[in-house]
C-alpha cells in the first residue's frame, strides 16, 4: 500500500491517501502564532487501520519542524493524541 502525505495550505488541511484514495485528514486554523486542529476525519470504510494517528502526528511533525506555532487541540481526536504522547506536550499553546 502506498501512503502519500500532503499539506494543502490552501485547504488548511493535512491529509493521508493510500493507493491514492483519501483515507484521513486534519483540518486547521492559523491565528497569532497558534494552529488549531479543528477536525480529523477518517473514511468509515477506513477506521480501525491507525491512520488519524498517522496524519495527527504528519501535521505534529511537519508543525514542529517548519514553524513555531503552538498547536491548540480543539478536535477531541488531536486533544487524545497529545494525552497518548505527553512527550510532545511542549508543542501545546499554554
Amino acid at each position: 500500500m502506498a501512503r502519500e502525505f500532503l499539506h494543502d495550505e490552501a485547504q488548511h488541511r493535512y491529509s493521508l491517501r493510500v493507493d491514492g484514495a483519501m483515507v484521513s485528514a486534519v483540518d486547521y486554523v492559523v491565528n497569532d502564532g497558534h494552529i488549531s486542529f479543528t477536525h480529523t476525519f477518517t473514511d468509515p470504510k477506513q477506521r480501525g487501520h491507525g491512520y488519524a494517528g498517522e496524519i495527527v502526528t504528519y501535521a505534529v511533525d511537519d508543525v514542529e519542524s517548519t514553524t513555531d506555532y503552538r498547536i491548540v487541540p480543539m478536535c477531541w481526536y488531536v486533544g487524545k493524541w497529545f494525552d497518548e504522547h505527553p512527550e510532545r506536550a511542549g508543542l501545546l499553546s499554554r
